[in-house]
Order: C-alpha cells, then sequence, then structure tokens
C-alpha cells in the first residue's frame, strides 16, 4: 500500500496544485469557481495528513449506518492521518464548497495537536458524515472564509497561530452538530443499540463466547456496517454509556444468571463467559454490581 510522507507528495498523487504551506493547503469554491478535481480514482493509500472537506451529492449513494440520507444539503467529511482511502467515480461531488489538508506536524506544539485527537469524528467512516443544514453551512463557511483570508495574504508569525485557532472553531462547531445530528438521528440510534444487544446473543447463543473469547467492540460495529468509534458515541449519546459498557453490562447480566447454578466455580464461570482471567471478571462485577460474584451467589443462592 502507497504511504504519503509529506503534503506535498500528497496533493501531487491526486494530482492537485502545490500547496502555499509546506504543511497547509487549501481549497475554496463557496461563490465563484469550482474546486480542483482530484484523479478519478485510487486503490488503498495512507498518508500523514489531516483532511477536512465540505461537498454536495450530485450523483450515487452514501448511506448513514444502514439508512440512505437525504443529501440536499452539504456534507462535511474528516480523515485523520494513515487512515485508508480509496474510492471510485461511482459517487460524483459537486465541485463546490471547500477542502483543506493539513499535515500532522502542523499541529505541533500546540493546544489542537492534543484536541484534536479527542474529536472522534476523525475515526468516523464515509457513511457516517456530517450533514450540515443551510444554517449550519453558512457557520463553517464564515470560518473557512477567514481561513482563507489568512492563507491567501503574506504569510507572517502570526499566520500559523490566526489559522490553527479558526482551525479549533470549526472542530467545536462540528462537535455541535453532530451531536445535533445524534439526536435527530434517535430512532436510528435506538435500533443500533437494539442491534448491537442482538449480535451479543447470536454471538453468545452460537457459542462462540467460550470458544473465541469475548468479542471487540470493532467486530460487532463491522456487523453493523458502522465504524467502532461511531457506534460507541452514538450509543453514548442515547443511553449515557459507551459500547463497551453495555458489552460489560450484557456480560454481567448473563454472568449473574450462570452464577446461581451452585456446581459451577467463579472461574468456571469467568472462562464460560469468554474472560482469559477470572480476576478480570471478579473486579468488573465488583464494579458493575457492587458485591463480588462469590457475595453475589450467596445472597441469591436457591434455598
Amino acid at each position: 500500500m502507497q504511504h504519503f510522507k509529506t503534503l506535498s507528495a500528497y496533493l501531487d498523487y491526486l494530482e492537485l496544485p502545490r500547496p502555499e504551506h509546506p504543511m497547509f493547503s487549501m481549497f475554496t469554491a463557496l461563490g465563484e469557481g469550482f474546486l480542483p478535481c482530484p484523479k478519478e480514482s485510487s486503490p488503498p493509500i495512507t498518508n500523514d495528513c489531516y483532511s477536512i472537506s465540505f461537498k454536495k451529492i450530485v450523483k450515487g449513494d452514501l448511506t448513514y449506518g444502514r439508512t440512505k440520507y437525504d443529501f440536499t444539503n452539504g456534507t462535511l467529511f474528516f480523515i485523520a492521518p494513515r487512515q485508508v482511502l480509496q474510492w471510485d467515480d461511482s459517487v460524483v461531488f459537486e465541485q463546490k464548497g471547500f477542502s483543506i489538508n493539513f499535515h500532522e506536524d502542523f499541529l505541533k506544539g500546540t493546544e489542537l495537536a492534543h484536541q484534536i485527537k479527542k474529536y472522534g469524528f476523525f475515526s468516523y467512516s464515509a457513511n457516517e458524515a456530517l450533514h450540515l443544514s443551510p444554517k449550519e453551512e453558512r457557520q463553517i463557511e464564515l470560518i473557512v472564509e477567514n481561513i482563507d483570508l489568512e492563507y491567501q495574504n503574506n504569510q507572517d508569525s502570526f499566520s500559523k497561530e490566526i489559522i490553527i485557532s479558526h482551525l479549533s472553531t470549526l472542530l467545536k462547531y462540528a462537535q455541535r452538530f453532530y451531536e445535533r445530528q445524534f439526536t435527530n438521528r434517535m430512532e436510528l440510534s435506538n435500533d443500533l443499540l437494539e442491534q448491537f444487544n442482538q449480535q451479543l446473543e447470536n454471538y453468545f447463543d452460537s457459542g462462540q463466547l467460550e470458544a473465541n473469547g469475548i468479542p471487540s467492540i470493532e467486530q460487532i460495529a463491522d456487523k453493523l456496517s458502522v465504524s467502532q468509534r461511531y457506534l460507541s458515541d452514538t450509543l453514548k449519546k442515547e443511553t449515557g454509556k459507551t459500547s463497551t459498557e453495555h458489552l460489560h453490562l450484557y456480560l454481567i447480566d448473563e454472568a449473574k444468571n450462570i452464577l446461581l447454578n451452585p456446581n459451577k466455580t467463579i472461574s468456571e464461570v469467568a472462562y464460560e463467559l469468554g474472560f482469559e482471567y477470572p480476576p478480570y471478571f471478579s473486579r468488573l462485577f465488583k464494579k458493575i454490581e457492587g458485591i463480588s460474584p462469590t457475595a453475589y451467589r450467596e445472597k441469591y443462592k436457591m434455598n
């Protein structure tokens, strides 16, 4: 798989103009003109850059989880360094909007270098992109116009700091708009929780738990056709608990039934539930239930 270590090499591969700054580039077409067109298709590639782009779909379908979304509004995409990228010409975007690309080293020594790793949407899939209302579009455009103004001017010692400040503001707005999107798609989010629990039930009933151990969140997310981070963020928004917490609750709920069988040791219960180390099972059980597995068994044992 081809990997691009510099922003210039990445843009050359995309057949886009070279950047004004060695580690920061942006293309805008919010009013007149059109965005430059990158190459139509590419096999899997990776790079060391962040990308933020805003476009409207013209042809083709993208999905939101397993639900098609109305793309009359614009869509904001986020890509983090070393994510695998691959595309073809089946989806066509209007050549309006903007594209911001910057090398991860552009943020070194700044507060944003730490903050940006906390934004989960950089780990979302394309089908989990942010869909903006016209009002939200305008708010983002105003920030981008300010970044572009600074980018196009003769850059001085203040330019980088000002651009990064605007980038930070853009990302905070994106987080706010994602929160809105999670809320507006509550029906889908609730369905996602039901599907999550159904996948766990299927895994448990098929005997895979004891044979293969506890499934990873990535495995479950893959079955649900969503990214691991998106699954966790959606469940956290709707239920107050992450996907990992829901997995633990499911396992402990199953444990409570098995513990009522007096013929099984605590270690046997742990292994049956896919735990490699029984002490970890005991600690998790006590953390969730407030008492140890042994105390629970004593409290609820059959007379």
